[in-house]
């Protein structure tokens, strides 16, 4: 064990740990935001709705995290100014700004998808049971179909978030000092793998953490199945 390197890099390694965890909540709380209107509009009775919501779906979801990093933290560049004249250059130039607008384009749309799973998966015969009382068909959506659908979506939004966690670690390629940044900034001084390991363990960690957060969510808002 180098205890040296781990006296003089571990604080900075906690620091970027806590960019790291700064970078993943707002880009799941942004794309939550997303995913919701882009799952209504997969599922709209307007063509041009479905197949806008298909296209950003289609595209964040099949290319990977650390070419679309690129293309907007780069490819910004290339509109310099036309984003000076819009007041957006602020935002493009900060390679921090560029990572949580990248991933949260990106996990609002898994997070769109698993929306609009969950929202199929809820039993057909709800909405009809409750039509059936007279309810009108936004109550029935924001009162019957929503609550079960979160339910559904529950553990495939936990996975998502244990994603985006290890998925974060691309923002170091473009210069920002998450967890991953810092650890390759170490690894550049010191020569020594054992930064790798101790990242690793950070990353773990946090991971674990998240899971029994959510295991203990699960649980508590599915007791009603376990009774019944």
């Amino acid at each position: 064990m180098n205890w040296d390197a781990l006296a003089t890099y571990g604080p900075r390694m906690l620091q970027g740990l806590v960019v790291t965890l700064q970078l993943v909540v707002i880009s799941i709380t942004l794309g939550a935001l997303l995913a919701w209107p882009v799952a209504l509009a997969r599922m709209s009775r307007s063509r041009i709705l479905r197949g806008l919501s298909f296209g950003y779906m289609y595209f964040f979801r099949g290319t990977p995290l650390l070419a679309q990093t690129f293309l907007v933290y780069y490819g910004a560049g290339q509109f310099r100014p036309q984003l000076e004249a819009i007041g957006l250059w602020w935002l493009f130039r900060d390679a921090f700004f560029c990572c949580v607008l990248t991933f949260t384009l990106n996990t609002g749309a898994y997070q769109a998808e698993i929306l609009r799973g969950a929202i199929r998966a809820v039993p057909i015969g709800q909405s009809e049971a409750a039509m059936s009382l007279g309810l009108s068909p936004g109550l029935i959506f924001r009162k019957i179909i929503v609550p079960q659908a979160l339910l559904i979506a529950l553990r495939p939004l936990g996975n998502e978030v244990i994603l985006m966690v290890k998925g974060s670690s691309v923002a170091a390629i473009v210069t920002v000092f998450d967890l991953m940044g810092v650890t390759r900034l170490a690894y550049s001084r010191t020569f020594d793998f054992q930064v790798y390991l101790w990242a690793a363990v950070l990353y773990l960690i946090v991971v674990e953490a998240i899971r029994r957060i959510w295991d203990k969510l699960e649980h508590r808002l599915t007791r009603h199945l376990r009774s019944a």
